[in-house]
């Protein structure tokens, strides 16, 4: 990816997505535009997980193209929250919904590894967590985070499964 000013402010500069400050204002911002509208959101984790060894230049560029590209939806946020760590915002979207956009973001990497897979000796494993609530005046948007980053955990740990979704209650 060509570096781009114009983009500095607000885009990672290795994968092309949203960095982490610009994806929690427009979170925010969209949190509280749902307990105005009563409509639910999705926040998910995605971990991706990348051998040190394996030396693959913009491969988490590409990888991360794939994911934006199963959301469909140009309403909704992917940003880098830290070297291991994705969030993505999926906003006015049901737990129904949110599962089809899991199932579609887990085909799609199985599909890039496929084709990954054919021209390197590795591939991409990964986690991927979903919380689907509807915000509330009373409920704190942190609870959401720290729910979704603790299913996030429970979802590494595990290792039998790649997503999980949950309702934020």
């Amino acid at each position: 990816m060509i570096y781009s000013f114009r983009n500095s402010g607000f885009r990672d500069p290795e994968t092309g997505v949203y960095n982490q400050t610009y994806f929690m204002e427009v979170f925010n911002r969209e949190w509280h535009r749902h307990i105005r509208e009563h409509q639910s959101l999705a926040l998910l984790y995605l971990c991706p997980h990348i051998h040190e060894t394996v030396k693959q230049p913009h491969l988490l560029e590409f990888f991360m193209k794939e994911v934006q590209e199963a959301i469909l939806r140009t309403t909704d946020l992917v940003a880098r929250m830290d070297n291991d760590h994705f969030a993505l915002g999926l906003f006015n979207i049901n737990e129904d919904g949110t599962q089809i956009v899991l199932e579609r973001i887990e085909k799609k990497i199985e599909t890039f590894n496929l084709e990954y897979g054919k021209q390197h000796t590795s591939h991409v494993d990964f986690e991927l967590a979903a919380c689907v609530c509807l915000p509330e005046r009373d409920l704190n948007i942190e609870l959401l985070f720290q729910d979704v980053e603790k299913l996030s955990h429970e979802l590494e740990l595990e290792q039998s499964k790649h997503t999980a979704l949950r309702l934020l209650q």
